[in-house]
């Protein structure tokens, strides 16, 4: 393990140009430098001369970009019930452009930092239609269920439209729809602003919208994302629950969709509300996953949304007893009514991790894994502002949005206190550019990550042909393509049995806190068909060791809980790593991924300790050890 300085800070403004011109340049061609007109006439006619620059290999060393891929705004009858109704698509646009826009709650609201793309997925069940019906659109006066909404409304009785809405959102009845005119107005207005934001190169626009399958209270929901423009994205309507609350339906639809010319892929929320039906070994209708199953769910869900707005998802305490960082974050009061309580049976099929010792099972006995799925992070907020910085956090819904009082609210009446809600998370993707196609299809390829809400710099390969040296070059990345795979990358077996090694990379957030260590988290199937998993701590700063005991010492803490501050002195900037794994057994498939932590510093509800000066009570967490997921590499015997 070493530390080093910051990278790019020395790759300098000539290196930014030798790339420049090398890409002009075909890949093993040289560029001979043209002569001027003398030596054309043949007067001193020189040698052609060879470019200075190497050309790039393909693909490239790609670039790094954060977004949020979950967020919705008044569009969503959720979200427009629950009070956001000033932060329109628009708003929540500009917001992630970074321009300054008003919150529902009449605070100002702003990013240091722009986002590089957004996803706005507003929910597909009566999308749009509540400012509608408050504005008396007259495509909706005709529909009576429409016009009792409107009477709820404008008499202020939220809790009678909040019963109609929920019983209705879940109903096959033709009558409890949107009119399909509707439909297709709103769709096209969501299509149509998203090509209006979309910049291709600096800011990048999906088309989206959420499929909110809750069955008995247990979310299913998934995000839908489209790789074209609008005019391709409006070729269609959106798969709602009321269609099907079954995935494999909405799997099916994805499938005509791409048929019909217009290419998708589906996200799924973290588990953790899901009551153990995220990650079951049943369908939902009760049958055991089959090799169809497998290959379709892996095809339309390359990546999982581990952490949110509504807790994290990468384990649990219960299921990783040894991992001391299990509990974080951690939601596992019930499902998303509290209809019914969680039980312990149930936790191996809400988490990522338990998740991915599960498709090594199931790809041995099926032939195929369901949950060879990559890793992002999204906020899920209601507010139509993508905030995650613990600093500047604006909530769940309007409720939880800045106050003296948030943090003992209820979420929607339901769920937990306001003050468990996190301030999470970003996806994070390697990309040759930043538009709609190359983030599409680093999603579909898995080489992205997640993280809880900082903008931690993450590169993760595999291979056999890795030196110990390798991660010290200043190219490595470019050699990681080369010579094996990046994150979310498979690797068959060795001819010698060799072990895989791995580099890795990680540097803290600019604007935020230093690292604490660099962690590989291994599972694995043994030839009974038992699924392990461990956790190596592979780099640690401040010099610190791994004890006798396997245990390394804890980094400390700098924060000072009255005043929200903490300072930069303990930890490092920057963790780099060449590991290979020494418990290796090359008949054993396996997986690994790459956690990353920070120090500790001030949680969200701290900072809002000393700037309302306020007192919680001491359930409620002080400090946070934000982190990274990289997606896993995964290896086949």
């Amino acid at each position: 393990m070493r530390t080093r300085a910051w990278p790019w800070l020395a790759i300098g403004v000539s290196a930014i140009v030798s790339s420049a011109l090398a890409l002009l340049v075909p890949e093993g061609e040289a560029t001979p430098v043209k002569a001027d007109s003398v030596t054309d006439a043949g007067l001193d006619v020189q040698p052609k001369r060879m470019a200075y620059s190497p050309p790039l290999r393909k693909p490239a060393e790609n670039n790094l970009y954060f977004g949020d891929l979950h967020l919705h705004t008044s569009y969503s009858p959720d979200a427009f019930l629950n009070g956001t109704r000033s932060v329109t698509p628009d708003e929540a646009y500009r917001f992630a452009m970074g321009y300054e826009v008003g919150a529902d709650n009449g605070v100002p609201a702003k990013l240091r930092r722009p986002l590089d793309f957004i996803g706005i997925t507003d929910h597909a069940e009566y999308l749009g239609v509540f400012p509608r019906l408050l504005a008396e659109d007259d495509e909706l006066t005709s529909w009576p269920l429409g016009l009792e909404w409107l009477g709820y409304l404008q008499r202020n009785e939220r809790a009678k439209v909040g019963v109609a809405f929920a019983n209705a959102i879940q109903s096959s009845d033709r009558a409890l729809r949107t009119p399909d005119a509707v439909n297709r107005s709103v769709w096209g207005e969501v299509a149509d602003n998203a090509d209006r934001y979309n910049r291709p190169g600096q800011f990048t626009a999906l088309v989206g919208y959420e499929w909110t399958s809750m069955i008995n209270g247990d979310n299913l929901h998934r995000v839908v994302l489209f790789r074209g423009d609008g005019a391709e994205a409006k070729r269609i309507l959106p798969f709602t629950a009321q269609d099907s609350a079954d995935p494999e339906d909405l799997w099916n639809a994805l499938e005509k969709y791409e048929a019909a010319g217009v290419r998708t892929l589906a996200i799924a929320h973290n588990g953790n509300v899901s009551n153990g039906r995220m990650f079951a070994p049943v369908t939902i209708s009760g049958q055991p996953l089959n090799a169809a199953y497998a290959r379709k769910r892996s095809r339309w869900e390359p990546v999982y949304e581990v952490t949110q707005v509504k807790g994290d998802g990468e384990t649990h305490p219960d299921l990783s007893p040894s991992d001391a960082f299990a509990d974080f974050e951690t939601w596992d009061k019930g499902n998303i009514t509290l209809s019914e309580p969680k039980t312990r049976d149930m936790l191996p099929y809400e988490y990522a991790r338990s998740a991915l010792k599960e498709g090594l099972r199931h790809q041995r006995q099926l032939g195929a894994n369901p949950f060879e799925f990559g890793m992002i992070g999204s906020t899920d907020q209601h507010t139509g502002l993508s905030t995650t910085n613990e600093d500047n956090f604006f909530g769940k819904f309007p409720e939880s949005e800045p106050s003296d009082h948030r943090w003992r609210e209820k979420m929607s009446a339901v769920l937990q206190e306001s003050w468990e809600l996190s301030a999470s998370g970003l996806a994070a993707v390697w990309a040759p550019e930043n538009t709609r196609e190359a983030i599409f299809d680093a999603l579909m390829r898995r080489e992205t990550y997640g993280t809880t809400g900082s903008r931690i710099r993450l590169r993760f390969f595999g291979g056999y042909d890795f030196a110990k040296g390798d991660i010290d070059r200043p190219d490595y990345a470019r050699l990681g393509y080369r010579r094996g795979v990046p994150m979310g990358g498979d690797l068959g077996r060795a001819t010698n049995d060799a072990p895989p090694s791995f580099m890795i990379h990680a540097v803290r957030d600019p604007d935020g806190a230093n690292l604490d260590r660099v962690q590989v988290v291994k599972g694995w199937l043994d030839a009974k068909g038992r699924t392990h998993e461990k956790i190596y701590d592979v780099a640690l700063s401040d010099n610190r060791k791994v004890g006798p005991d396997g245990k390394a010492p804890p980094v400390g803490s700098t924060v000072d809980i009255a005043k929200a501050t903490y300072t930069n002195a303990i930890g490092d900037p920057e963790l780099a790593k060449w590991w290979r794994d020494p418990d290796f057994d090359a008949s054993q498939p396996a997986f690994y991924y790459v956690r990353v932590l920070e120090i500790p510093r001030p949680r969200w509800t701290t900072y809002d300790m000393a700037y309302f000066g306020i007192e919680m009570p001491a359930e409620v967490p002080r400090t946070v050890q934000d982190r990274a997921y990289s997606s896993p590499i995964w290896y086949h015997p």
